[in-house]
């Protein structure tokens, strides 16, 4: 979940912040990208935890008209059919998940309760739903595939659940596509009884990855002027006020890291921040940033100023 590219994410962001004044100091900024990282494991414990809030619900509605039941009165068999997904139970009574909710001292949903209702009627509204409802003695296997879609389809796009990850944490919005894109493959790989089927991300297993990112936006603040002067006069057909502030931002990383990452190759370097042009600027960023670091590339390589290290690197 936390790759490479969502470190470049969070260095592009902290440079963004520096440059209009939101970070005071490199401290701050390196501060900043490590808070980023921890925070988007947060999203997704808060994501799973939401998983465990609707299993929750559904359990003490269903203990709830069972208790208040008289005579032969019909049950809502909706509440007992959710508490029975074997997939949703093992995510409910995850021991980990429970340890890192009070290890956060999380009450999310408890608060958002009006949420999880509602979530839970557009759910059971819904013909995924409607057709799990018709399979007799469903499988682990398809609980499992109701439940892949049940997230894909209704809980992942649902613009409240967006608007309301928004207001906790601005910069989950960047994360949330990723993060939920991680749980789905999380969803899929589930097994019967086995709790260690679900596995968490842990922040020091990527501590080096989180060191590239620091180092990274250290070189881009220390060295902002030089990196501009890279740049300058060699894309004619741009002025410098038409150049869109992002694009600009994301040539000087990409220039730090060819300059002075001699373990990345050139042709990862560009690509990564193609990509993050494709994701995060304006249609045509994409076509002049490739431009224009592909120019500065062959005229490192010419110079001899790319100084890689092992075979292949300058590939």
């Amino acid at each position: 979940m936390l790759t490479r590219r969502q470190i470049r994410v969070k260095v592009m962001q902290a440079v963004y912040a520096q440059y209009n004044g939101n970070l005071l100091s490199l401290k701050e900024g390196t501060n900043a990208i490590a808070k980023s990282c921890q925070d988007m494991l947060l999203l997704h414990t808060t994501l799973l935890y939401l998983f465990k809030a609707l299993w929750e619900y559904a359990s003490e509605q269903d203990k709830i008209q069972n208790k208040q039941r008289r005579g032969d009165a019909p049950l809502n068999d909706n509440y007992a059919k959710i508490v029975s997904l074997a997939p949703l139970t093992l995510i409910a009574k995850h021991p980990f998940l429970a340890k890192k909710i009070e290890q956060h001292k999380l009450n999310t949903w408890d608060l958002e309760f009006d949420y999880v209702r509602q979530l839970f009627e557009t759910i059971v509204k819904s013909e995924y739903y409607q057709a799990y409802k018709e399979t007799a003695a469903p499988s682990f296997k398809e609980q499992q595939k109701f439940i892949v879609k049940l997230f894909k389809e209704i809980i992942a796009p649902d613009e409240p659940l967006y608007r309301y990850i928004e207001d906790l944490n601005m910069q989950w919005v960047d994360d949330l596509p990723v993060v939920n894109t991680f749980i789905l493959k999380q969803l899929r790989k589930l097994r019967e009884e086995d709790m260690s089927s679900l596995a968490f991300p842990d922040l020091a297993e990527r501590v080096e990855d989180i060191d590239f990112g620091k180092s990274l936006y250290e070189k881009v603040i220390a060295n902002e002027e030089a990196l501009q002067s890279e740049f300058e006069g060699k894309t004619p057909n741009w002025d410098k006020d038409r150049i869109a502030t992002l694009d600009g931002l994301l040539i000087k990383i990409a220039i730090a890291e060819l300059i002075y990452f001699a373990d990345i190759p050139p042709k990862v370097t560009l690509n990564e921040y193609l990509e993050l042009a494709k994701e995060y600027s304006t249609p045509k960023s994409n076509q002049f940033i490739n431009g224009v670091l592909d120019s500065l590339v062959k005229e490192y390589i010419k110079d001899d100023r790319l100084k890689k290290k092992g075979r292949g690197l300058l590939e």
